[in-house]
């Protein structure tokens, strides 16, 4: 994590952060300061023209689609993301081309594509302020991009958060990868990061302990909740293919204008708030924000928030709800909200029908929320509750993709959440 000293105007761009859960406060080790991305606006990755997402990415799905064409490529899913890269049976050989195929608004995130490979071999994390080379926390505190990758399978329990610098790729293909049973993973004041193909499980409160975040930096951190993946005034962030479940907050969090965003492919299970998109009702930043949920399974033993927004402006494309047991998608503080093409199978609570929650609001508020629920499938005697005027202009903020049928959303999520990829096979 590069760093900066610290500035008067950076408390006064983050607000609260020196008191918040987690928030880097730092007091000791070489410097005392703040990420780089802390001295820069954190929307920087606020997209100005949503429509040019959704132009761009069908471009890159009908680029792909003739790839295949010739022979470049053998196989297709209908799932635009995995079809840009799993049908390569040298996919271990040829890594990065994962970084190309992202969608929606964190389609940007490159993650480690201009920098080396690093192999870590060394499950242990003994020494947060130390690590030794060879060790997963070692890797991601470094300056430079690295694409991060695993000699062998291992889980990896973490005394404190595992603090990232920008522009790293976590790449678990080709191994068993667990991060669990301690801290989890932490991306704060930073940019381009992809997190892909971890089991992400068991995350533990931590913090009251000094953490290094940088080879020239280390710091005090407080009481982190526990998160599985926490996005902290963050940009440009990509958490693709993992596996996620019963942590001890949320399984990803998104706050302090945080933004282009995408969570896809992902698997999660046996949680109860299981994703927050926002602050707080009184933290406006995050009007900026940009997330698009996509591909993912939202499977059993979920209660809620998959995602809750707040503010900002939310896609929610051709997902497979099959368990919820208060509501699936929740929100206050007028987010918009545009769910195209999922699939919606209620649970058998006669009283837990409805998809939708806005959270301690009154309907006569509400009603002007611009949410839409366009070609879903709801089953079982789902309902989803729109609302808004339909205003175009707050829809195209919301839309970073083109919705494939609610009909396909079984097939395009069946390999959801971390995958099993061999040397040699498609994966």
């Amino acid at each position: 994590m590069a760093v900066r000293s610290l500035r008067c105007s950076s408390l006064l761009v983050l607000g609260l952060w020196v008191l918040l859960p987690g928030a880097m406060g730092w007091s000791g080790g070489e410097t005392v300061s703040v990420s780089s991305a802390a001295g820069k606006e954190v929307v920087v990755g606020a997209v100005d023209d949503p429509e040019l997402v959704a132009s761009e990415v069908h471009m890159m799905i009908k680029n792909s689609t003739a790839r295949r064409a010739l022979g470049y490529l053998s196989c297709s899913t209908g799932n635009p993301i995995d079809d840009c890269w799993r049908c390569d049976a040298e996919w271990h050989r040829n890594r990065k081309r994962l970084a190309d195929c992202g969608i929606g608004f964190g389609r940007n995130a490159i993650g480690g594509r201009e920098g080396r490979f690093y192999v870590v071999t060394d499950s242990g994390d003994d020494d947060p302020v130390n690590p030794r080379p060879g060790t997963l926390r070692y890797a991601v505190i470094q300056e430079e991009p690295l694409w991060i990758v695993f000699k062998r399978s291992m889980v990896i329990t973490l005394e404190q958060e595992l603090i990232m610098n920008s522009f790293k790729t976590i790449d678990g293909r080709g191994a068993e990868v667990h991060i669990a049973n301690g801290a989890c993973i932490t991306i704060q004041f930073v940019t381009n990061i992809i997190i892909h193909g971890l089991h992400i499980h068991d995350c533990k409160p931590t913090g009251n302990a000094m953490v290094r975040s940088s080879p020239s930096h280390y710091g005090w951190r407080t009481i982190a909740d526990g998160d599985g993946v926490s996005i902290f005034g963050a940009s440009h962030i990509w958490v693709d293919h993992n596996s996620l479940s019963n942590c001890a907050d949320g399984l990803i969090d998104a706050i302090i204008g945080s933004t282009a965003i995408t969570i896809s492919n992902n698997y999660f299970t046996n949680h109860n708030e299981v994703i927050l998109l926002g602050h707080s009702d009184s933290y406006v930043r995050d009007k900026a924000m940009q997330v698009t949920i996509a591909y993912n399974h939202f499977g059993e033993g979920l209660i809620q928030r998959m995602p809750r927004c707040r503010h900002g402006y939310f896609h929610v494309v051709n997902n497979d709800y099959t368990h919820w047991e208060m509501y699936a998608i929740g929100g206050s503080a007028d987010p918009t909200i545009n769910s195209q093409g999922n699939r919606y199978l209620a649970p058998t609570n006669p009283f837990a029908k409805e998809v939708t929650k806005r959270v301690d609001t009154d309907s006569s508020v509400w009603k002007s929320w611009n949410w839409r629920s366009d070609d879903d499938l709801l089953l079982n005697g789902a309902y989803f509750t729109t609302s808004g005027g339909g205003s175009s202009g707050s829809y195209a903020k919301a839309s970073s993709l083109g919705a494939k049928s609610s009909s396909m959303v079984g097939s395009i999520t069946s390999d959801a959440g971390a995958l099993r990829c061999r040397k040699g096979s498609q994966c």
